[in-house]
């Protein structure tokens, strides 16, 4: 603690004692040089403002430090809004042209300008998606984010199933998803990263480590923080509309609208999916018993009842840009769902007749204001309140093989359908139940710009979910009287962020307190867990040349387990653990970024970091603890819980490599290699511990991803535009037990393909798709050996219409 201490003195002395702000100048130019006039610069927020003159140049006066937004537009140029980082008096940006009308930054102005190199030099762990290109393409965000450096998206089956998501080695209630800084989870099943296009999403976050102000929450492993379209510069509509292998059928629609007169804006979208999921499986789970209970293993059939559907539209009204806001928005979700479950945990005995279905009604406020009052002082409040219900249906006794028939067994000499006796379902005692959850998440973070590059943030988080189960296959059923369970999390936060040094270091501390209380009614007997922990973290860059980063990172935290966790989740075969525990982590993480090369043709640049984390009580899914050979069955289990682990370890690196050239070919390769390790050497009786040591089962250890990406302009149509893709996964076997001797449930190398292209009209508004994924139509496995889709083709229509009713 006392290099904590000091670190907070020694950056608090170097804080200088008066904010300052600076000039911009620049010029607008078409690609070959020549200037543009009467184009008009402003700085978003404010009354600064300009406009080129005949030679191209414009002026800037009196800019604030700091992240500026800076909207560029003319009457015969869309509208569009860049992003620069005011740090001296005199600030240069030119503006490029391009011939199809779009507005970008010169080379020389990117350096260190982006929201993306802003936010990965910024002192976290953090890595940017940018969705712009694959907006126009048959990709989910999840599969996005699976080709992400150190991002495993863990998915048992097609479209609609259960997720979690791991970041090198973390994963559970120690990763927070959010949708524009809230918790996903409060939106409901069906509104999550299944289902949002990335034609709806702006750029994807995923912080490793230590997360920043505005996102501190009960999580140590990371977040992944989705921010949603909201450019209102320009009235754009967007629709988008594919088909594909599986029957699947995904659409989506979004439109902007600002008043530029009074500032009203209303941001609207919508989607729809529909899919089969009707894949081919093989493999050991791809089982037939017929009536002499004969079992044949690895045939091939197609999966069955695996219908996922789902609806959903997103509508804020509220004002953008105006004296008293930035951005006030109220807004509505309302999302649907219905989704056959096809098996339990693992694939040993599909199910016929188990199904959910999902709703979800939540309402928003979002408020930001810089300079609220005073230069400097900063507001944020984002309040959210949703109504959740979960409907599960299980009441079907008929037993199937995987083809789709009854499983029949000899009776008196006649195959007779295997019937389960009454009162049974699919997943053990027939079930009828109806879950609600009313659940309130408020965030309010207040920052205030001391100096020069000094700010310090007070931030609260509140999180309460309170849930009912309701047995409706028997109204009087003890659950049905008393099953009150409530969770609640508040967690009070301050950041110190500073940029000392000539600029050079930039450092966050953080320091958060959480309190936790459960309460539940258990059968009349009532029962409350309270638990308070502190935490504390930092962040440091320090730009060593130019186009080097070093980038360090260190937190000491608890997390908190979530109510899916501790109270179960039937509709994802998951049991309550009423004993569970609070999870405690010791993490580390020290990197760089360096961009090798930068000029007018060639970019090369390059990222490393190099991970420690220590576990002490992880919350993880319960494995089997052994497959002994003639016994596989043991491990076919339908149904799991989360329980606390232990002491654990995950050491590990992770790298990535891009490469452009002359703006038309990128090429990226990235990897995540670790070891996560059971540390906890004695059990409860002093004996040494069997798994000591032991790699975690469950969990893949070593990814790679590669893609490369070709532009040819002009294809057919003068200023048309047509990409090539190509994209590579692979992830090496990993074991689904902690003890796997002959390999049984060891899950196998996975390596698999996906070819694309896309085609833009010269106009920019339509694009034409084609994805063909895994091509080679590889096996490709996740949580307890689930099998995920093979081979796949998928065709995608996108059509924009921008700057309409232009005033």
């Amino acid at each position: 603690m006392k290099q904590f201490y000091s670190t907070v003195l020694f950056t608090f002395l170097s804080v200088l004692v008066s904010a300052q702000t600076g000039d911009i100048t620049g010029k607008v130019h078409l690609e070959d040089g020549r200037p543009v006039s009467n184009v008009t610069i402003r700085v978003v927020g404010t009354e600064i403002g300009g406009m080129s003159n005949d030679k191209g140049f414009y002026t800037l006066k009196n800019v604030p430090f700091g992240t500026q937004k800076i909207r560029v537009s003319s009457v015969e140029i869309d509208a569009t809004t860049l992003t620069l980082v005011v740090r001296k008096a005199k600030e240069h940006l030119d503006v490029h042209i391009s011939p199809k009308g779009d507005i970008t930054l010169d080379e020389v102005a990117v350096k260190g300008m982006t929201v993306k190199r802003e936010m990965e030099t910024s002192g976290f762990a953090v890595a940017v998606i940018e969705t712009r290109e694959a907006s126009l393409r048959n990709l989910t965000t999840n599969e996005l984010l699976d080709r992400a450096v150190g991002v495993r998206v863990r998915q048992n089956g097609g479209i609609g199933s259960q997720i979690e998501y791991n970041l090198n080695g973390m994963s559970g209630s120690a990763v927070g998803i959010f949708l524009d800084g809230t918790p996903i989870s409060t939106f409901g099943s069906s509104f999550n990263l299944n289902n949002i296009p990335p034609a709806m999403i702006e750029r994807i976050e995923v912080y490793k480590g230590v997360l920043p102000s505005h996102l501190t929450g009960d999580y140590v492993g990371g977040a992944i923080n989705v921010i949603m379209r909201k450019d209102a510069s320009a009235n754009n509509v967007s629709a988008a509309v594919s088909y594909g292998s599986f029957n699947t059928f995904q659409s989506d629609l979004s439109a902007i609208y600002r008043d530029q007169k009074t500032g009203f804006t209303s941001r609207v979208s919508g989607f729809y999916t529909y899919t089969d999921n009707s894949y081919e499986m093989w493999g050991k789970f791809a089982m037939k018993t017929d009536a002499e209970l004969k079992l044949t293993r690895f045939n091939r059939f197609n999966r069955f009842n695996n219908t996922y559907k789902s609806i959903g539209g997103r509508f804020e009204f509220g004002f953008t840009d105006v004296k008293w806001a930035d951005q006030f928005f109220l807004g509505y979700n309302i999302s649907d769902t219905y989704q056959d479950i096809p098996h339990g945990t693992t694939m040993a005995q599909p199910y016929v007749g188990r199904f959910n279905e999902y709703q979800a009604h939540v309402f928003s406020l979002n408020y930001n204001k810089a300079n609220l009052f005073i230069d400097g002082l900063a507001l944020n409040l984002n309040a959210v309140y949703s109504n959740r219900s979960t409907y599960l249906q299980d009441t079907s006794r008929m037993m199937y093989n995987w083809d789709g028939s009854p499983m029949e067994r000899m009776f008196n000499g006649v195959p007779t359908p295997w019937v389960k006796r009454p009162g049974m379902g699919q997943q053990g005692v027939a079930v009828i139940t109806d879950i609600d959850r009313q659940i309130i998440n408020a965030r309010t973070n207040l920052s205030y710009t001391v100096a020069q590059g000094h700010r310090l943030s007070v931030n609260h988080n509140l999180n309460s979910t309170r849930r009912e189960d309701e047995d409706l296959l028997n109204p009087n059923a003890v659950m049905n009287s008393g099953n009150d369970r409530t969770t609640t999390t508040n967690i009070f936060g301050f950041n110190y962020e500073a940029q000392t040094l000539g600029n050079k270091l930039r450092t966050n501390l953080l320091a958060k307190y959480t309190i936790n209380q459960n309460h539940y009614d258990n059968a009349g007997q009532v029962t409350t867990l309270t638990n308070s922990n502190p935490g504390y973290g930092i962040t440091a860059s320090y730009n060593v040349i130019p186009k080097l980063f070093v980038i360090a990172s260190s937190e000491n935290s608890f997390i908190s387990p979530r109510d899916e966790q501790i109270f179960g989740s039937p509709e994802t075969n998951i049991l309550e653990n009423l004993e569970l525990k609070p999870e405690k982590n010791v993490n580390y993480n020290l990197g760089f970024r360096y961009t090798v090369l930068e000029g007018k043709k060639n970019k090369l640049s390059i990222y490393a970091n190099t991970f420690w984390r220590n576990g002490y009580d992880k919350i993880a899914v319960q494995a089997v603890d052994s497959v002994i050979a003639g016994r596989e069955s043991d491990a076919n289990i339908e149904t799991t819980r989360y329980i606390n682990l232990g002491r654990t370890q995950s050491r590990g690196f992770e790298a990535e490599v891009t490469y452009v050239y002359n703006n038309r070919l990128n090429v990226l390769a990235n990897f995540s290699k670790f070891n996560s390790l059971m540390k906890t050497e004695f059990d409860e009786n002093g004996q040494p511990y069997r798994f000591y040591n032991r790699q975690l089962p469950n969990e893949p250890y070593f990814m790679l991803n590669a893609s490369v990406q070709y532009r040819i302009d002009n294809l057919i149509q003068r200023k048309s535009t047509f990409n090539i893709f190509y994209n590579t996964g692979y992830v090496a076997p990993f074991q689904t037990v902690w003890v796997d001797s002959d390999g049984w449930f060891t899950t196998p190398t996975q390596f698999y393909h996906d070819i694309g292209g896309s085609y833009r009209t010269p106009n920019g508004r339509i694009v034409v798709s084609l994805d063909l994924k895994n091509i080679t139509n590889a096996e490709v496995y996740d949580n307890f050996g689930v099998q995920k889709p093979g081979r796949g083709v998928y065709v995608k229509l996108n059509y924009m219409l921008n700057n309409f009713n232009r005033k």
